[in-house]
């Protein structure tokens, strides 16, 4: 059974009560198992009645402002506004609250996959009530258009990776994008760190701080570790797919 953290509880509270989201619905490490207190997001996704407007954008940004000062100081919570009559188009683009603003952003496939395979409700319907089933296959698309989206334009510009959060944020999400393209499974962010395309000593590093350890890295040998990473795990996601075929499979075999 998934224990929230007593601030979820207080957000579901204080969203109910404006009285136009119907589903408050838990994605992200909270929904695999894999939160750690302090260390991981909240990922959080609302369903609205109707259109997010100016106004309903005015009182999320008011209330999160408030929960961000109080009851969710340091807690890291973020949640996606989706207006439930355009919850099938995927590529449609919604008010997302995250790191202390709001911004534009889809929901994307993997936050998808997360909530039909893992997800849970905080109030409304279950998750699986709200969205479609999603294949092996479907989840192989979407880490594919994650990595060759954001990730490809970050292994474009080799000087953000000169930011610590970013290196290991890079690391472990190239792991778990080359391991859901190969298996069509998510793979949560702990188990991502001992897949890491990194040195022993670096994963050794990752996993301490995934624990909320204050352990550095070498920035520069990090930085170019994991841009390198990001580059070759990019371009070979953006190759066309190989079908299994018997032949292909007798090589493999």
């Amino acid at each position: 059974m998934v224990i929230s953290p007593p601030v979820v509880a207080e957000f579901g509270g204080r969203l109910e009560a404006l009285g136009w989201v119907s589903d408050l619905l838990v994605a992200g490490s909270l929904a695999t198992g894999d939160y750690l207190p302090g260390v991981s997001d909240l990922d959080l996704v609302a369903l609205v009645d109707g259109p997010v407007d100016g106004d309903r954008q005015a009182a999320l940004a008011a209330l999160h402002r408030q929960l961000d000062a109080d009851a969710g100081r340091a807690a890291k919570l973020g949640c996606v506004y989706v207006d439930a009559g355009r919850l099938a188009d995927i590529a449609a683009k919604h008010p997302t609250w995250t790191h202390g603003l709001l911004v534009q952003r889809i929901l994307s496939g993997i936050s998808r996959a997360e909530l039909v395979r893992h997800g849970f409700a905080v109030f409304g319907r279950p998750p699986r009530d709200v969205l479609p089933a999603m294949s092996d296959d479907a989840v192989r698309e979407a880490a594919r258009a994650e990595v060759t989206g954001y990730w490809a334009w970050a292994a474009r510009r080799p000087w953000i990776w000169w930011d610590p959060e970013m290196a290991d944020l890079g690391l472990t999400s190239m792991a778990r994008g080359r391991h859901a393209l190969r298996d069509g499974e998510l793979l949560t962010k702990s188990a991502a760190v001992e897949l890491a395309d990194a040195p022993a000593w670096l994963r050794d590093q990752l996993r301490a701080r995934r624990r909320g350890g204050d352990v550095r890295s070498p920035r520069t040998r990090t930085a170019l570790i994991a841009w390198r990473d990001a580059r070759r795990t990019t371009r070979q996601a953006a190759k066309p797919a190989r079908r299994a075929t018997p032949e292909n499979r007798a090589v493999r075999e």
